[in-house]
């Protein structure tokens, strides 16, 4: 989406609903995380839930209310494990067919970032355009088998992935009395965990990981560029977007690691960088210097 814009109008829908199914899935993964019952699952929970009571005014009784107890019990693994296996994948059916819907009234983007329907032959059919199937089925159904034996490798011989995907600490059963060294949570959520650490204020950092999460709704409207694609984008934006990725691969290091007062700093560093990105979109796309974008795909 970044590379090629694919959040751009007409297709702020489209990106906006791609955005709640990532929110979706996030609440999926947390879900299911706790009901191995391990250590590292219980108190990953009870870390994860308990920012909710850094809310002012009304924090404590919603935190009390996701745990349905005072602590992460059998009434929490029971209310997740409804909701992980029931209701979320529910909302998560309906959230793609929303998008489905919504990507089928604009079309697909392009690596070039033209719009295809601009121009049309005698029949109404753009020019640039190929029918759904058997194209996108066919380079669907690729994807969706090296997806399949890339997760029957990992499921069939290397589980652990070492430590990334299973860890040692969670096949140890659930001790509230026993609290683990270092928690940390799965490395699909380490980046916004570093951001929340980030912050020297329990309130301002779930403030800040919340932040982080819902600025990439607004992304459609900070980025005031001529062009979408990357192709005719500046050095400037090429730059600022490298930077950012550097940013979000090392906030996503920091939060496997224990903290400490120089990596603590180093992630207030990147914190800072990976909302700049954002604060200054539309000031460095609309200086970025673009190039000329075809009337046609170039198919390159």
């Amino acid at each position: 989406g970044l590379v090629y814009g694919s959040y751009r109008q007409p297709r702020e829908l489209v990106w906006i609903f791609g955005m709640i199914i990532y929110v979706a899935l996030m609440a999926e993964a947390f879900m299911g995380y706790l009901l191995p019952w391990g250590q590292m699952s219980y108190w990953g929970a009870q870390v994860i839930i308990s920012l909710f009571g850094a809310i002012p005014g009304f924090g404590p009784e919603l935190a009390e209310w996701i745990r349905g107890d005072f602590v992460v019990s059998d009434a929490t693994l029971n209310r997740f494990f409804a909701f992980h296996v029931i209701a979320v994948p529910i909302i998560l059916l309906a959230l793609v067919v929303l998008h489905l819907i919504a990507l089928h009234e604009v079309g697909s983007n392009n690596p070039d970032g033209i719009e295809i329907k601009a121009k049309k032959d005698e029949n109404g059919i753009p020019l640039d355009g190929i029918p759904f199937h058997p194209y996108y089925t066919v380079k669907d159904i690729v994807g969706v088998v090296v997806f399949l034996m890339l997760f029957a490798v990992v499921v069939f011989f290397i589980p652990e992935m070492g430590g990334w995907f299973l860890e040692h600490d969670n096949f140890i059963p659930a001790d509230p009395l026993a609290t683990p060294e270092h928690i940390k949570p799965l490395w699909y959520f380490t980046p916004f965990y570093a951001i929340l650490r980030a912050i020297p204020s329990k309130f301002g950092g779930v403030l800040a990981m919340g932040a982080a999460i819902v600025v990439l709704f607004l992304l459609p409207w900070l980025d005031r560029g001529k062009v979408k694609s990357i192709r005719y984008r500046g050095g400037l934006y090429k730059g600022i977007l490298t930077i950012f990725v550097i940013s979000f691969l090392t906030l996503g290091w920091l939060g496997t690691q224990p903290a400490t007062p120089g990596k603590t700093a180093l992630a207030q560093v990147f914190t800072g960088l990976y909302f700049a990105f954002f604060v200054l979109m539309p000031v460095y796309t609309k200086l970025d210097r673009t190039k000329p974008v075809p009337e046609r795909v170039t198919f390159k």
